[in-house]
């Protein structure tokens, strides 16, 4: 089924104030004292908010499957609970919250039983929960639905960019925002508080262990992992698992078959992207046991790859691998050997070739004067746009769709079948 963005932008607000009024009754109970939950100074709690669409979009093909949509959920849920534990800590350099105590736990942020508890909650949320919103939300006239979702949109925009500031402390740059801010938040919900003078205070008493003096601890000299570091990983790694692949295939099918996501060069940008993120994540925890990166690899990579296989399906129309001759898949799009392989991967790369492949990196940049990154930079933009707009001509025209703008015309004459089936000879179309 797809969902319209109203129907998203639904059950995106919906589920992040449910979760809210839970999260906060929950912490005030225990301690026996108001607590308003969640980062943003409003009445949501945004990352169950995503999580809800991520379930919604991602795991619909499983909702008349019990035990997958549960397993599904579990994990899906958990992997996000977990990254965006990750990127808290990022901007921080604390842990918004600790499971440390608890039996089970991994890594703090995580811990068996809650995800048990998320494995249900998107059960039940993809298989009754989202028919009942959407069926509220349809009865609805249009024009009030629509202007509901855009009022809520603009609310949720200014109450997470102010809160965003009150956290990095740069409040006074736009003191227009956070007036705003207060006043709407004052006017539609009566319950937040004002950002400016209280919110760091409210974020201290839900999340004790973030508190800590104004400024923030620095990193230590290279432990910092920059946006240049992470896009030339992101090359690096799409272009390493594009000859992985490809040897692959050629040693256990013994042919020669492209694996390249992009039109022009041998780039997945499924390993690239995937290389970008374990680092961005791991990268602090390489010190650790190699165990721990092995699972965090098998249950995130899974995921991942499970996400974008849903993604490139929904958006391109066409499925690019199919594992269901595989034992032990998961509707052909993952399968536990390659969650393994996963896990492997990211053991080698983190502790392994990733504090070689920096210093190479930084010899790079210190050489290059920064001119070969935004050459690199311009060109794999340029190359990721020509690829989507190749994809989706190459699916209009499966259609029999005739080329009427110039960018069609353009996309047949460089990039008709005979090309495309050479760069992507797994696109099969659903």
């Amino acid at each position: 089924m797809n969902h319209t963005f109203y129907e998203v932008a639904v059950i995106f607000f919906a589920y992040s104030f449910l979760a809210w009024i839970a999260e906060t009754a929950v912490a005030t109970v225990r301690m026996k004292d108001f607590r308003n939950r969640g980062f943003a100074s409003g009445p949501f709690c945004f990352v169950y908010g995503f999580t809800g669409v991520i379930l919604t979009v991602f795991l619909q093909e499983l909702r008349n499957d019990a035990l997958f949509l549960f397993l599904g959920s579990m994990v899906v849920a958990t992997a996000v609970e977990w990254f965006a534990g990750k990127m808290l800590e990022q901007m921080k350099r604390k842990k918004w919250w600790d499971y440390t105590g608890k039996r089970w736990n991994f890594d703090g942020y995580i811990c068996l039983q809650y995800s048990f508890l998320w494995g249900l909650l998107g059960f039940l949320a993809v298989r009754y929960g989202n028919r009942m919103l959407l069926g509220f939300y349809r009865s609805l006239p249009a024009i009030v639905g629509k202007s509901v979702i855009w009022g809520l949109t603009a609310v949720g925009l200014i109450d997470f960019m102010g809160s965003f500031m009150s956290v990095y402390h740069i409040e006074e740059k736009l003191p227009r925002l956070l007036g705003w801010n207060h006043t709407l938040q004052r006017w539609t919900f009566r319950l937040a508080m004002n950002i400016s003078g209280h919110i760091e205070k409210r974020m201290g008493r839900s999340y004790p262990s973030i508190l800590s003096e104004r400024d923030e601890e620095q990193d230590k000299a290279g432990e910092r992992c920059s946006f240049v570091q992470v896009f030339w990983l992101f090359v690096i790694g799409a272009f390493a698992g594009d000859v992985v692949e490809t040897l692959f295939c050629r040693m256990t099918s013994g042919v020669w078959m492209s694996r390249s996501s992009l039109v022009w060069g041998d780039f997945s940008v499924v390993w690239g992207l995937a290389i970008a993120l374990v680092t961005v994540l791991l990268y602090r925890d390489r010190d650790k046991q190699e165990h721990y990166i092995f699972w965090v690899g098998v249950f995130l990579g899974g995921a991942y790859e499970y996400i974008c296989s849903v993604f490139t399906e929904i958006v391109f129309g066409k499925v690019f691998w199919d594992y269901s001759a595989m034992p032990f898949n998961l509707g052909g799009r993952i399968n536990l050997l390659y969650c393994f392989f996963w896990g492997i991967a990211a053991v080698v790369w983190i502790k392994g070739l990733y504090p070689r492949v920096v210093r190479v990196i930084d010899v790079v940049l210190r050489r290059t004067k920064w001119v070969l990154t935004g050459a690199l930079m311009v060109f794999m933009a340029l190359n990721i746009c020509v690829s989507i707009l190749a994809l989706v001509r190459y699916d209009t025209r499966a259609d029999g769709k005739a080329a009427v703008h110039g960018w069609e015309q353009s996309m047949d004459e460089h990039f008709g079948d005979a090309r495309m089936e050479r760069i992507y000879p797994n696109a099969v179309r659903q």
